[in-house]
């Protein structure tokens, strides 16, 4: 290890930490490059090279960048958008989770009504968020309450493989399968009511989050690309505890390429994100009689995502350095005054997204000066699984799930009942409890809370 671990957990969630998720945060500390510390988040578990709820900054010069480090689905993220509506304007919430489902394409393999031609396509790799707003799907707003104004810098599409195009062209607008959902919220509790102002939210009102990424197209992307840096490791003699952190160096061939590839992967998965919040609107609008303008997004944040950033390594005396910092099932929480957020929120710091499961709360946060300091401005970025979803679905139905969720006043749709069973409340982390960690350890603050209502799974 060249750097120590150093990881966030309380006492009951570190009696569920798998051996296996600490030896990979160990494993990313021997990564050429690694600055201060390989961290952990408290939702860490198992994954692909990195654990999930992995965090690690490489340095300019000497640092390397690795898919495991990102994850399969680029820029798998989460957004919010709020209504002036309250429970009370609802009083039919099975038959609008019921629309909800017909309109927003759920599930492996789900096909967008969006029909992209591959010009259509390279503009959207290339401008994201904004691409879609452009062609009429959202406000212009949206974008800059986005993380990266809703667009990375540096995205190549000659990285994007043709296959991983033909598998984007029918998916963006789509939500997916597996943990990806939407999901009807009523905010329950105001935890600091000067920053809730500022973020636009309110007790009693009625929100809707969006959890999706860049489908197909980005799973292919680190498909082939993991290939190629597989070599790499050779070519550069790169020595790895562990295959699956593929790597090269930043500035090498091979890991430009897979930067500019990952960035078009990521403005794929801002401009889903946006469609997707564009048929919302509309079947609320129709349904309530409400203006498109009255469900304005409060904040886009991506999980998965590897990014060039400024931050203070040694002091502050030292200034900021320039750093590719990996976040793996981490979500960015900068802290009030950093220019990257919006205008409207900077001295507030950045608003912070972390849903729950199916039956849990989920929190809105902002981010600190403490998470500049000690994790690179990085928080965690959900509840984290327990449970495999193999597991789940051999000690759970589907049905059983569905109706006790409907016990508690929560409505719950997926394509199938096996999709139910694997993402049930009971197979992952309580959302309560890593909250709290990351507010007691101050790299992100609570702001509100939500409590689940209806939620589309993939």
């Amino acid at each position: 290890m060249r750097v120590p671990g150093t990881f966030f957990l309380s006492r009951r969630l570190a009696e569920g930490l798998e051996e296996g998720a600490l030896t990979q945060l160990a494993n990313v500390a021997t990564l050429p490059g690694i600055l201060r510390c390989s961290l952990g988040m408290p939702d860490i578990h198992w994954g692909y090279g990195f654990p999930i709820g992995g965090v690690a900054a490489f340095d300019e010069d000497e640092g390397v960048i690795s898919p495991g480090g990102v994850g399969f689905d680029i820029n798998c993220g989460v957004r919010m958008i709020t209504t002036p509506l309250t429970t009370a304007d609802i009083p039919d919430m099975k038959g609008l989770i019921e629309e909800l489902f017909a309109t927003v394409p759920t599930g492996v393999g789900s096909k967008s009504p969006v029909r992209l031609s591959q010009n259509d396509l390279s503009n959207m790799l290339t401008d994201g968020a904004a691409n879609a707003v452009e062609t009429g799907y959202g406000m212009e707003s949206d974008v800059r309450r986005c993380e990266e104004n809703g667009a990375m810098p540096g995205a190549e599409l000659e990285f994007v493989s043709k296959k991983a195009r033909a598998r984007g062209i029918p998916q963006c607008g789509t939500l997916g399968s597996g943990n990806h959902f939407l999901e009807v919220q009523a905010i329950d509790e105001i935890a600091d009511p000067e920053t809730a102002k500022i973020f636009g939210v309110a007790e009693g009102q009625i929100c809707v989050m969006i959890h999706c990424g860049s489908r197909g197209l980005g799973h292919q992307v680190c498909t082939d690309h993991l290939k190629v840096l597989e070599e790499a490791v050779k070519k550069y003699n790169i020595d790895l505890p562990d295959r699956q952190l593929a790597c090269a160096p930043l500035h090498a061939p091979e890991g430009e390429a897979y930067f500019g590839a990952m960035a078009a992967a990521a403005n794929y998965a801002w401009a889903n994100r946006q469609i997707i919040t564009h048929l919302v609107r509309e079947l609320f609008v129709k349904r309530f009689g409400i203006a498109y303008e009255e469900m304005p997004l409060v904040y886009d944040v991506a999980h998965n995502v590897a990014k060039w950033e400024e931050h203070e390594i040694a002091d502050a005396a030292a200034g900021r350095r320039r750093v590719c910092v990996h976040r793996k099932g981490a979500t960015r929480a900068f802290g009030p005054g950093r220019s990257e957020i919006v205008q409207e929120y900077r001295h507030a710091g950045q608003p912070v997204i972390i849903p729950g499961s199916m039956g849990t709360s989920s929190y809105l946060l902002a981010g600190t000066t403490t998470a500049m300091e000690r994790t690179f401005g990085s928080t965690c970025h959900g509840a984290g699984r327990v449970q495999s979803r193999s597991a789940a679905k051999r000690s759970l139905t589907g049905a059983a799930v569905a109706e006790e969720l409907a016990k508690r006043g929560i409505i719950v749709r997926a394509p199938n009942a096996a999709a139910i069973a694997e993402e049930a409340p009971d197979v992952y982390k309580p959302s309560s409890e890593v909250v709290q960690v990351v507010h007691d350890a101050g790299i992100s603050r609570i702001v509100a809370r939500f409590r689940p209502l209806g939620v589309i799974k993939g």
